[in-house]
């Protein structure tokens, strides 16, 4: 029976609260376990747990460092009513970890559109959110995170939590806010656009992608908002790059 961090998955579902915990000592990608058991009919709140994966993934295709026991790698199944909020899913998320992993953090913690989570300019985490549709209904989506204990050795630009933080603990406070972003319905509210704004680790900066210009934040809708200089613009797709990352 795999344990993680010495507890079973029925004992992890019945600590965070959750109907239905799968520990795996290694996988492909947890986002792979979870459509499987989606399609299945897996209950809202089953959650996927991989002490490693051999192809973990980001997005556009991206690959992500999962070295095993070195962080923490989770997809969680989730049946939104509200299929209009998944465009903003991914930033809800962000959100909701920001505040939860500042308590493992010496720094606050920052966040970069459309899906990083920063410290101290070195990643700390990603998500990835992969939505499953029939004709035009929302069937689930797999919320796929990955969170750096430690800095991966491989990543020079990575970073980790607090020597000591456990991975249990980091789940006790990361889950039940993850769960709350994906039952909020529409758009970005005022508040959370405010608190994305504090945290906005590229706003005010200069970025050459997805366009080039000045980074103005986002709006309500999870669009990236550039200054082009005679034009602000708005971009939902494609990655951001600042000036000084190229």
């Amino acid at each position: 029976m795999v344990r993680y961090d010495g507890l079973t998955g029925e004992q992890l579902a019945a600590r965070l609260g959750l109907p239905l915990v799968v520990a795996l000592a290694e996988t492909t990608s947890t986002l792979d376990v979870a459509h499987a058991l989606g399609a299945e009919g897996a209950v809202p709140g089953t959650l996927i747990l991989a002490d490693a994966q051999t192809a973990g993934r980001g997005r556009m295709g991206r690959s992500w460092t999962s070295e095993r026991g070195a962080g923490i790698w989770l997809t969680l199944v989730e049946r939104p009513s509200d299929a209009a909020a998944i465009e903003v899913l991914s930033l809800r998320i962000g959100l909701s970890l920001a505040g939860a992993i500042d308590a493992f953090m010496e720094r606050p913690v920052s966040l970069k559109w459309p899906n990083d989570v920063y410290v101290a300019e070195r990643k700390l985490a990603g998500i990835l959110v992969e939505a499953r549709w029939r004709e035009s209904a929302l069937e689930w989506v797999a919320i796929g995170i990955g969170i750096n204990v430690r800095p991966p050795l491989s990543e020079a630009r990575a970073a980790g939590v607090n020597a000591g933080a456990s991975r249990l603990s980091i789940l006790d406070a990361i889950i039940p806010g993850v769960r709350s972003a994906a039952a909020e319905r529409g758009s970005l509210s005022h508040r959370e656009l405010d608190a994305f704004a504090r945290r906005d680790l590229a706003r005010g900066r200069e970025c050459v992608q997805p366009a080039r210009g000045v980074v103005q934040g986002i709006d309500a809708r999870g669009a990236l908002l550039v200054d082009l200089g005679a034009e602000t613009i708005s971009v939902r797709s494609g990655s951001l790059v600042l000036k000084e990352e190229q």
